[in-house]
């Protein structure tokens, strides 16, 4: 049975990148989000509202709607968090074969999720760097980037419920040699044995 790892960590944290990394190494990876939009587009007479841009889900659209409706935020993922549960085990079904299993979840411990995972790796960044990338990336004010990250558990409060951490407050390559770190402890011969 192979190895289920979560990925996971605040948003502006640098999840993607250890995921890009970890996948060009050749292991088995996913991408909740990816998975969350394909539920999202199977559910989407739930909303009643216009996210959807030529068949798509529009991203920041739907960003706006929920960070601005705690209530609609709520519903949808009342609404989605089952189905995207589901989805997840069936890739851990469809990779029992392989070592290990992979899959970036962003809101892992939000979603209740913890408990389908036999590892979990949880990528931190000082808050006000974390600030600063979400406004650059996403285009946001002060105030839009902060509601996002307040919607999420504070990150001192998920390092006790995580097996590694990884810090991503410098160079991408400091980022890289904690990957590759977790990874070959993951890979010692008898890491698995020692319950």
């Amino acid at each position: 049975m192979a190895v289920k790892i979560a990925i996971t960590g605040n948003i502006a944290s640098g999840k993607s990148q250890v995921e890009r990394y970890i996948q060009e190494l050749g292991y088995v990876v996913y991408d909740s989000d990816e998975i969350a939009h394909e539920v999202l587009s199977e559910i989407k007479d739930f909303y009643g509202f216009d996210v959807f841009a030529s068949g798509k889900i529009d991203r920041k659209k739907l960003g706006k709607l929920v960070f601005s409706n705690l209530d609609l935020k709520k519903k949808l993922e009342e609404a989605t968090h089952p189905k995207i549960k589901e989805k997840i085990l069936e890739l851990f079904e469809l990779h029992k074969n392989d070592n290990f299993i992979f899959i970036s979840v962003p809101l892992l411990f939000e979603a209740g999720f913890e408990s389908i995972f036999d590892k979990i790796i949880l990528i931190t960044v000082d808050n006000k760097l974390q600030l600063s990338r979400l406004m650059n990336r996403n285009n946001l004010t002060e105030k839009e980037a902060l509601s996002r990250m307040n919607s999420q558990i504070p990150q001192d409060k998920k390092i006790s419920k995580s097996d590694y951490i990884i810090e991503n407050n410098s160079t991408v390559e400091n980022l890289l040699k904690q990957v590759d770190f977790v990874l070959s402890e993951l890979n010692k011969p008898d890491y698995f044995s020692k319950g």
